[in-house]
């Protein structure tokens, strides 16, 4: 029973850390477009225009989406392999996530002024995404809930899991699951057995036809 179940945790924790790999790739797609289009606006401007220029939205929005690609091959490692670092590390890689995605969602909406804080895009990507939201507001807001669902709940299977694994202790490898035998560390004795299985021994009979050689009879 407590196999199973460490399967369906692996499973469903690939399945929702999936959502967050779409999501990267998505991301890293759309840079990479931007970058294009970027590119071809600059033609006819001079090297020394071009290297002036910091396109420090698209940077960060490449940057963001290979963040969440590499916490997917993270958190798929992590329950492949159900090894309780891996579990632990993944779990604080999310939080921290979730920490800083909430700080900024609470910097939006508290702070009119937000957009001040941010210094100018000479590229003009970071005021046209911004109008491309606007205009499919409520397709992002169901966008974002599933991320953030997502991520709560990749935590929480996780915790989970590593509770369950660490229980049971259960550990995986490449091959398999094996059951791990806990010894103690401090006055571990090996019991000796208390008898051993070997060949029969039988003591020589005595023959009283055969006579005995004695060290005298030998000298003659």
């Amino acid at each position: 029973m407590e196999r199973i179940a460490i399967i369906c945790l692996q499973s469903f924790l690939k399945a929702l850390n999936l959502i967050m790999g779409i999501v990267g790739i998505s991301m890293i797609l759309y840079g990479i477009w931007m970058i294009r289009v970027w590119q071809r606006d600059m033609e006819g401007q001079s090297f020394d225009d071009f290297c002036s220029i910091n396109p420090w939205f698209i940077c960060s929005f490449i940057g963001i989406g290979v963040t969440f690609c590499l916490i997917t091959c993270l958190g798929h490692i992590a329950a492949a392999s159900a090894n309780g670092f891996c579990l632990s590390f993944y779990m604080l890689i999310t939080c921290l996530l979730l920490l800083l995605e909430t700080a900024i969602a609470a910097d939006i909406q508290l702070n009119s002024e937000w957009e001040k804080d941010l210094p100018d895009d000479p590229t003009g990507r970071f005021h046209d995404f911004k109008k491309f939201v606007k205009s499919n507001f409520d397709i992002f807001k169901w966008i974002g809930i599933w991320i953030i669902s997502a991520q709560v709940s990749s935590a929480l299977l996780a915790m989970a899991l590593r509770a369950l694994v660490s229980n049971q202790g259960y550990s995986y490898d490449n091959d398999g699951e094996f059951l791990s035998d806990r010894l103690p560390l401090i006055n571990h004795q090996v019991q000796a057995p208390a008898y051993v299985i070997g060949d029969p021994h039988f003591a020589a009979k005595y023959d009283p036809v055969k006579p005995t050689a004695y060290a005298w009879n030998t000298n003659k």
